[in-house]
């Protein structure tokens, strides 16, 4: 990395964000088999118990849930990684994730991601450069020489974002949500000041201020791909809410026609979905909410219960098998999968487990002190609403 460029500067981009020490490409291991695979996880996880913790984003796959010590949705292992104090973390789950565990964790832990190449669409839909573009746009046309910038506008970003965006909220005086704590986040944002600037999920933050009373003709989409967002300083001034243009490429596989056909179907059947879904399909379900709220709410559901669940399939599968005494099927016919989190196998777990015996450790996470300084400050009041 360049030390004389500023990372929070426009000019500094989110695949720059954070440092890779030793990086080694995936290596095969073609000479094991699957079986031996799970076996030397099997074996290196005991004799490295005291080193090691591993994190498993519930969307990942049973065979790297198996060998989590703990399991969640960001927010939940968010808040594991900032009260563990083991030596190294490997997070199973993807890059922005893993940046967050740095930043919240001592300096003298160590975070390891098993495959560099798990990313999310969401996140690289924002970048910083853009961003800060927008940010300016924004303050120029809604300029008014009584209102500090703070009473303005305040910058929420989902957790699904670069580093270098969490920093950039907690440079001005926002903070960072999780689907778990949106509300609570976007309330506060809210009685601090006229607007709220909110990114990358254009979906968790149209439907969490529809359902906190704002109107939609209050709500716009910034679009960076277009002259100033495609909006005109008329429709930016008017608004309450603006939004990024970004979304889940997962949860936007869920449509309208899905929950009709169940209803029309099966109409006994509870339609319970992830707030990333599009509003069309919030307003159509029953239920909505976090990952958490959704594992929450099967797990305590009656017995013969029935339920088509718009999430991940892997978090869906997993929940069939774990409470059979109801139905739980996908909303959607298609298997409506995480990409970039089925990127972390079991080969390279265990080539991180093995990187840590040696002491030649690859894939490792490092936020640049800037950078993490900034984000952490958004982190903190994060956690801080979400009590």
């Amino acid at each position: 990395m360049n030390n004389t460029t500023n990372p929070l500067n426009p000019s500094y981009h989110s695949d720059e964000n954070f440092v890779h020490e030793n990086y080694l490409p995936p290596i095969s291991y073609n000479d094991l088999s699957d079986e031996a695979v799970l076996e030397e996880i099997k074996k290196l996880k005991v004799e490295l118990s005291n080193q090691v913790m591993i994190l498993g984003h519930h969307y990942q796959q049973d065979d790297i849930i198996a060998f989590a010590d703990a399991t969640g949705d960001s927010l939940q292992l968010a808040k594991i990684a900032k009260n563990s104090q083991v030596e190294n973390i490997i997070f199973c789950g993807v890059h922005f994730m893993a940046e967050t565990a740095d930043i919240l964790t001592n300096a003298n832990q160590r975070i390891l991601l098993p495959d560099l190449n798990a990313g999310c669409s969401m996140a690289d839909m924002a970048q910083i450069r853009h961003v800060q573009k927008a940010w300016d746009y924004i303050q120029l046309v809604c300029n008014d020489s009584t209102t500090s910038h703070e009473e303005l506008m305040t910058p929420i970003t989902y957790i699904n974002c670069a580093a270098n965006l969490k920093a950039f909220v907690g440079q001005h005086g926002g903070t960072i949500c999780t689907s778990s704590n949106a509300k609570n986040v976007i309330k506060w944002a809210l009685s601090k000041s006229q607007k709220l600037f909110f990114f990358p999920d254009q979906h968790l933050g149209r439907n969490t201020c529809f359902e906190l009373g704002i109107s939609l003709d209050k709500i716009v989409v910034y679009d960076p791909n277009k002259l100033h967002g495609g909006l005109t300083a008329e429709q930016i001034k008017f608004a309450q809410v603006i939004l990024w243009y970004g979304y889940c490429s997962v949860h936007q596989g869920f449509k309208k026609e899905h929950i009709e056909h169940w209803k029309k179907t099966d109409p006994e059947r509870i339609i319970i979905v992830h707030p990333e879904c599009n509003f069309e399909v919030v307003q159509s379900s029953d239920l909505n909410g976090s990952t958490s709220f959704i594992v929450e709410t099967l797990k305590t559901a009656a017995t013969g219960s029935k339920f088509a669940v718009g999430t991940e399939i892997n978090l869906i599968n997993r929940l069939a098998s774990q409470f059979t005494n109801i139905s739980i099927v996908s909303l959607s016919p298609y298997q409506c999968l995480c990409t970039t989190m089925y990127r972390i196998r079991p080969r390279w777990l265990l080539q991180s487990l093995i990187s840590i015996k040696e002491k030649q450790y690859i894939n490792v996470i490092k936020v640049d002190e800037e950078i993490a300084h900034y984000s952490k400050i958004a982190l903190n009041k994060m956690l801080e609403l979400s009590l």
